[in-house]
């Protein structure tokens, strides 16, 4: 079955502001795959529009006037057939965040919702969603090669989409990117915080971000005193 003829990922939203709930509708049916089938602005019309609707996924926030949406969460659950959920919310406080994350939700994205950031989760939500349903039908059981690439794919990944890790600013990637296009000989942290004109503790973390992208390599340098330290190089 190819993608065209795939039935579409049924979409819930469950956002009190009913402005921002055309918003995120829009944004998700711009994206190949989905279809939004509901739309609740209440905890009364969520439960039921879960219930009757029955959705692939729940968009869903936490503030509400007469509701929580982890409390929602948690409903969510204990139903018998269960949606997956993207947070999307202005909450920013640790304890959401981590009652978010035990809730088993997909992803949790932060208001105001830009629509590269969200497109990014749902390709990557219909990439598992297919997995999955391919998966279930053909064998009905997995091997760990299988499971370990369900798992990478509910991890956020930098995409086209320009999405970068919280704590990596383009601005300054570029930086780090043009010195170490124009150092000849491998460099620290520290050096390479002096050539770019940031703290040292700044210029590991995008070093350590060029690393697992593929686009640095770092060794070891053993000194004559003192611990090894990491040096970095173009690949």
């Amino acid at each position: 079955m190819n993608e065209a003829t795939e039935v579409p990922i049924q979409v819930l939203i469950i956002e009190d502001d009913e402005r921002i709930a055309e918003i995120n509708r829009r944004f998700v049916e711009k994206v190949p795959g989905f279809a939004v089938v509901g739309i609740a602005t209440d905890e009364s019309q969520a439960l039921t529009q879960l219930e009757v609707l029955e959705p692939d996924l729940v968009l869903l926030d936490i503030y509400f006037p007469d509701a929580n949406g982890l409390e929602l969460l948690q409903l969510i659950r204990r139903q018998e057939r269960q949606p997956d959920v993207i947070m999307i919310t202005a909450a920013k406080e640790v304890e959401a965040v981590k009652s978010a994350i035990r809730g088993g939700v997909f992803d949790f994205i932060m208001k105001p919702l830009l629509f590269n950031r969200l497109q990014d989760t749902l390709l990557r939500f219909r990439h598992y969603h297919q997995t999955m349903a391919r998966l279930h039908s053909e064998q009905g059981c997995v091997n760990q090669d299988e499971v370990d690439q369900l798992l990478q794919g509910a991890v956020k990944k930098e995409s086209g989409s320009g999405y970068l890790p919280k704590g990596i600013d383009k601005l300054t990637l570029d930086k780090v990117i043009l010195a170490m296009n124009e150092c000849p000989a491998p460099v620290t942290a520290e050096q390479a915080a002096a050539l770019i004109g940031v703290s040292r503790s700044t210029a590991r973390r995008y070093l350590e971000h060029l690393v697992s992208k593929g686009q640095l390599r770092a060794d070891l340098s053993y000194g004559d005193v003192g611990r090894p330290e990491r040096v970095y190089r173009k690949l």
